[in-house]
């Protein structure tokens, strides 16, 4: 079965065990390879919220691309995910990062994989970093831990931090 890479994020009611319940769902569209740790991160573009809990997974799933962000933005539904504003508090966000080696770029459905701001997101390659050091951005052609190191000698201090 093809292996999507997600990226899941919360910052409203208790954002941990919005991220369980995220995970117990996410099973039902295939296979957990395996989850990182949950990272505290600033919030980004809107700070005058809560923190959000990150992690980012890796899931087996007979869903191809379009199916997969489909069922996502179900799922984000199903568990209290309503319109807000961009960058605003949300109960879940779920994202597709990496589709296998993939790149897809469909207007219609709003499905960009890699995820265009991969390398800027250090609450996406931190947890990244634990699972898949080594996972080479198939439009970049480099590892995560080399965006990550890129991503660190940039900022001005680090905003994630391990749970």
């Amino acid at each position: 079965m093809p292996q999507a890479i997600l990226a899941l994020g919360s910052n409203q009611a208790n954002p941990k065990e919005n991220l369980d319940r995220a995970i117990t769902a996410l099973s039902a569209l295939g296979t957990l390879k395996e989850v990182a740790p949950y990272i505290l991160s600033e919030p980004e573009g809107y700070d005058t919220q809560p923190d959000f809990v990150n992690t980012v997974l890796i899931l087996s799933t007979p869903y191809g691309p379009v199916d997969l962000l489909r069922k996502l933005k179900e799922l984000e539904t199903k568990l209290g995910r309503v319109p807000t504003f961009k960058n605003g508090p949300r109960v879940i966000d779920l994202d597709i990062l990496f589709y296998e080696n993939q790149v897809i770029f469909d207007t219609d459905v709003m499905l960009f994989v890699p995820h265009p701001r991969i390398p800027e997101r250090e609450f996406v390659l931190k947890p990244l970093s634990y699972i898949l050091p080594d996972f080479i951005h198939p439009q970049l052609q480099k590892s995560v831990t080399q965006l990550y190191r890129e991503l660190m000698r940039k900022k001005a201090k680090v905003t994630c931090k391990i749970l």
